[in-house]
């Protein structure tokens, strides 16, 4: 190994250690302000315990073991980001007897009160250590302006009187932030340990959640795919059908008149080829409803270019998706923006809308967004319920923000595959 890959390996490492220190620091931020939150739950805990003895505890148990909950999920929401996820575990039974004898909230009780200490106590040091550090590197710029009781190391190791003890508290500064990038990940894992031990599911309980979720999915796929056919069905009868029914009958009047009146059989065949014309033009937008010939010949973003620019709302398109999805992954996102679209053509009052679509890894994320006047609920018929059960068919998500008065935003992410 030469000099220079030496040198270049020894500052790829330090890169990686300063960065994974502060990965660290913010773990221990982040844990501190759970821990805060688990302290309330704690002393709200021991008055509930203590209210027992005056008889009035059980009154209190319920709001004590709900606010054990709430601070427990948020504490399972922070480790997941930064790790395996951790999956809420159900409600606990009804009745005082029957919610403390329950595992986990068993469990939950004894991380509240661990993290309650330990984890304020780490996250308390995760904060100091680098304002001691910050504090004691810059000392030299302003130790002369201080008085002289003051004019210490952060941490009160002795009296600064000369520029000797000013650089010495410097490199005290120094040795703290050797010491945040070695000790800061450790502290970190040891904060969020209880955690990870106390407040993952039991053996099995990921089983029984993944397939009460693939049961849901499966209804929602069977009613998306159902729902689907009715349409099919409705756009069929109401529409191609009955224009079919027009040619055949106007077809049969000008075989009769054709008898009686040539010049008026002309005129009744050219009504029919109109009625044959619209039935093959409404049979063209049931077939591509179903599966645009677009999105089977080129691609999502030339199908949701197409769907744009016939929006009667001026609508920009902004997507960045390499390569082919599965066909049935396309099939859904062109189905949510299309139907999304009407909705804000028919329902919004919107001036303008907005499409973006970014595939990152094996994810398909799809923001439909508009200006308009927002309300927008799934109990109103919106078509924002056949939205939903198409997303979770594909085992998606689907989030929506749409405050009165707007602006609305819908949001699904598909899994793609990678």
């Amino acid at each position: 190994m030469t000099h220079d890959e030496a040198s270049g390996g020894r500052t790829g490492t330090a890169s990686a250690r300063a960065r994974a220190a502060l990965d660290a620091l913010e773990h221990l931020l982040a844990g501190m302000g759970t821990a805060l939150l688990a302290l309330l739950a704690a002393l709200w805990l021991a008055l509930t315990t203590v209210a027992c003895l005056a008889g009035v505890g059980l009154l209190l148990l319920p709001s004590a073991l709900h606010a054990t909950r709430a601070v427990a999920d948020r504490e399972r929401t922070r480790l997941s980001r930064w790790g395996p996820q951790l999956i809420s575990p159900p409600d606990p039974p009804p009745g005082p007897r029957a919610a403390l004898s329950d595992r986990a909230v068993r469990r939950e009780i004894r991380w509240v009160c661990a993290h309650a200490l330990f984890g304020l106590l780490l996250g308390l040091i995760g904060a100091t250590l680098p304002l001691s550090a910050a504090h004691d590197i810059t000392f030299p710029l302003y130790w002369r302006f201080l008085p002289e009781s003051e004019a210490t190391a952060a941490l009160g190791w002795w009296t600064v009187r000369d520029w000797p003890g000013a650089l010495a508290v410097t490199l005290s500064g120094v040795l703290i932030v050797a010491a945040i990038m070695f000790c800061a990940p450790a502290l970190a894992r040891l904060q969020a340990w209880p955690g990870r031990r106390l407040l993952a599911p039991d053996p099995g309980t990921d089983l029984v959640l993944r397939v009460a979720e693939l049961t849901a999915t499966r209804a929602a796929a069977l009613d998306a795919h159902a729902t689907e056919l009715r349409r099919v069905e409705r756009a069929l009868h109401d529409g191609t059908q009955n224009r079919i029914v027009a040619v055949t009958v106007l077809l049969g009047a000008a075989r009769r008149a054709l008898t009686r009146n040539p010049g008026e059989a002309d005129a009744v065949l050219e009504r029919a080829q109109e009625a044959a014309e619209q039935a093959l033009a409404e049979l063209r937008a049931v077939v591509r409803s179903i599966l645009p010939p677009v999105l089977a010949d080129r691609s999502l973003p030339d199908a949701l270019t197409a769907l744009a620019a016939d929006c009667p709302v001026p609508c920009g398109i902004d997507t960045d998706v390499p390569g082919r999805c599965p066909a049935s992954v396309e099939a859904t996102a062109y189905f949510v923006v299309a139907e999304a679209l009407s909705n804000i053509a028919k329902h919004s009052g919107a001036r303008e809308a907005g499409v973006v679509v970014r595939r990152l890894d094996d994810r398909l994320y799809v923001e439909i967004h508009d200006d308009g006047h927002g309300g927008a609920d799934e109990r109103n018929g919106s078509g924002l319920t056949g939205i939903r059960h198409r997303t979770e068919a594909h085992d998606g998500t689907l989030e929506l923000a749409s405050p009165p008065g707007g602006p609305t935003t819908l949001k699904v992410t598909l899994p793609c595959g990678s």
